[in-house]
């Protein structure tokens, strides 16, 4: 069994610096190639089925894995989803600085325990647990499943696997677009993080 958690590709507000969370813009043209090259890239190493955000921007990029070659059921899962951060979505990181001084605009907003209008650090840790959970409940031995998601919720995957706090693995690490991040469900660990050589 083997579950691959997939970045969504490059967004216009990523290259914008704007926050998305449940809002959000259509894939880049360098996101769309990135969707494609890691499409082919699955399909090589024998996806069986797709879990993917309900968001615009990972299902954009799912439908593109279809055209580097994979072709596989997908699902669509609102647990799966990035972070709702309320208010500050579809601001600039400065801006959100300027609101919130604990804020760095270096740093990772997911780290911040509240947002107004939005969820809760607590809560969204919880929903992506609950979503993670019901992947591995459903995996068939022997089988690879692909979750097309966001890097909020790949980190918090990564930090509940290998113990560590969410606000502190979100300040040091973001998962790049299109990136895999690899875990074995049998054994509890992550075997890759962030690995973007398919992209290479």
């Amino acid at each position: 069994m083997t579950v691959l958690l997939v970045r969504h590709g490059e967004t216009t507000w990523n290259v914008e610096g704007r926050v998305q969370g449940w809002t959000g813009a259509p894939l880049s043209g360098r996101g769309r190639e990135q969707a494609r090259t890691t499409g082919a890239y699955l399909a090589g190493v024998g996806v069986d089925r797709l879990v993917v955000s309900d968001l615009q921007r990972a299902q954009e990029t799912a439908r593109l894995f279809e055209d580097g070659g994979l072709d596989v059921d997908r699902t669509f899962e609102q647990g799966w989803r990035e972070r709702d951060f309320g208010d500050y979505q579809a601001l600039d990181r400065t801006t959100v600085a300027d609101r919130r001084p604990d804020f760095d605009p270096e740093g990772s907003l997911t780290a911040v325990e509240t947002v107004p209008g939005g969820e809760s650090l607590d809560e969204f840790v919880r929903r992506v647990a609950a979503a993670c959970e019901s992947v591995l409940a459903d995996i068939d031995d022997g089988e690879t499943v692909c979750v097309v998601t966001h890097g909020g919720p790949i980190r918090t995957v990564v930090a509940d696997l290998t113990g560590r706090d969410m606000p502190s693995l979100a300040r040091e690490w973001a998962p790049d677009n299109c990136s895999v991040t690899e875990i074995d469900p049998a054994e509890g660990t992550v075997l890759r993080r962030g690995d973007t050589s398919h992209l290479e």
